[in-house]
């Protein structure tokens, strides 16, 4: 069976039951807030194709996507995308030439790889296709914790969380079956009623509609319950496109919105390292507790002038860090002068921190080394 022969009823599958959890607030049929729907999930109608904001030619089988239903909201954060979109009976069932109906990997919400089988090579490379796939959506949302997946080998459907190292998957939901249709329809429709962190969305961070940019919501302290402070994104300097690990992710953030700062203003030279570290414990107890680490350089250090600038001075944070440093990636060195220089201060910031805070960093590496140039 040529797999593309499925795509079809894979996609109408899905969007009828969107259809079907749409259809009460279509219809203003009354229902209490806790049976609306949060968001709507549908597919995306064009099939086996290369994503728009993607890397080199991978096609993509499927993907899905995640509506807002909240136009009457007075929020000016969307939890998805900038795009929120105003249902009517008009909007659901248009077919072909929207603007939105080729995935973007800024927009996608969950990715789909049709096999014409189970055979265990197929699940396996269907699996694998789906990690690949992930690199994009991480790479394009700056939000994103985990990442939905699908694979249908045939009449068989399984699921997938694709986190940052590891991959989890259910058994398979024959939909031949009344059994196997019903689990999936409701695997399908819980994404709809489900909260935000249950998708894969981080719902610290957020796109403001207003100011066009990313807004990132950052604990004052470490207090039990701290206050917080929302800070705007004015650049990404390390992205999260890994296919494993920590998914480290840099932001450069300032206190205003980009559009309200003067451009001489360096309130945005605070940078927010966001990071999830396995903990195999309790997290008190974890020995790599970048924040705790952190504040034994910056008192280690603190004395010490000549290591000004070389280092990230902490300021608050758990898994978020501000520190109040800024750079950008060591791929933008210009010149060999220039590297000679940056591996000279690594180095000696390396040393100092070893002789004074009696820590030693053992992965010194392109990715956790930023450049910064001042006047001088």
């Amino acid at each position: 069976t040529n797999e593309k022969h499925i795509y079809p009823c894979f996609v109408e599958l899905i969007n009828f039951v969107a259809e079907l959890v749409v259809r009460p607030l279509l219809d203003q049929q009354p229902t209490s807030s806790d049976q609306k729907p949060k968001r709507l999930v549908r597919s995306y109608r064009k099939t086996d194709v290369k994503p728009d904001n993607a890397e080199g030619r991978r096609r993509i089988d499927m993907a899905l996507k995640c509506d807002a239903l909240n136009n009457n909201s007075s929020s000016d954060d969307d939890e998805y995308d900038e795009d929120s979109i105003q249902f009517s009976e008009e909007r659901l069932k248009a077919k072909d030439g929207r603007k939105d109906e080729r995935p973007n990997y800024s927009r996608i919400f969950a990715v789909v790889e049709v096999k014409p089988d189970t055979s265990a090579a197929n699940i396996e490379k269907g699996l694998a296709q789906l990690v690949e796939y992930s690199k994009g959506v991480y790479w394009n949302q700056h939000n994103r914790r985990f990442i939905w997946g699908l694979v249908s080998g045939g009449s068989d459907v399984k699921a997938c969380i694709l986190g940052p190292n590891f991959l989890l998957a259910s058994q398979f939901m024959d939909v031949t079956t009344a059994a196997g249709r019903l689990e999936l329809i409701r695997f399908l429709v819980n994404w709809s009623f489900c909260e935000l962190p249950k998708l894969g969305y981080d719902p610290t961070i957020r796109f403001n509609r207003v100011h066009k940019c990313f807004t990132i919501d950052m604990a004052d302290s470490n207090e039990p319950m701290p206050t917080q402070t929302t800070y705007y994104l004015r650049k990404i300097v390390v992205f999260a496109e890994r296919v494993f690990g920590r998914h480290t992710r840099c932001f450069i953030v300032g206190r205003q919105p980009p559009s309200l700062e003067a451009k001489s203003d360096n309130s945005g030279d605070i940078l927010i390292k966001d990071a999830w570290p396995e903990v195999s414990g309790l997290a008190e107890d974890d020995m790599r507790d970048e924040s705790k680490l952190l504040k034994r350089v910056s008192n280690g250090l603190a004395g010490h002038s000549e290591f000004n600038g070389l280092y990230p001075k902490y300021i608050s944070g758990g898994r978020m860090q501000i520190q109040n440093t800024r750079g950008e990636p060591l791929k933008t060195i210009q010149s060999i002068p220039e590297l000679v220089v940056v591996i000279y201060d690594v180095m000696r910031c390396h040393m100092g921190i070893l002789k004074h805070c009696q820590i030693l960093h053992r992965d010194i590496s392109e990715a956790n080394i930023l450049v910064r140039r001042d006047n001088a």
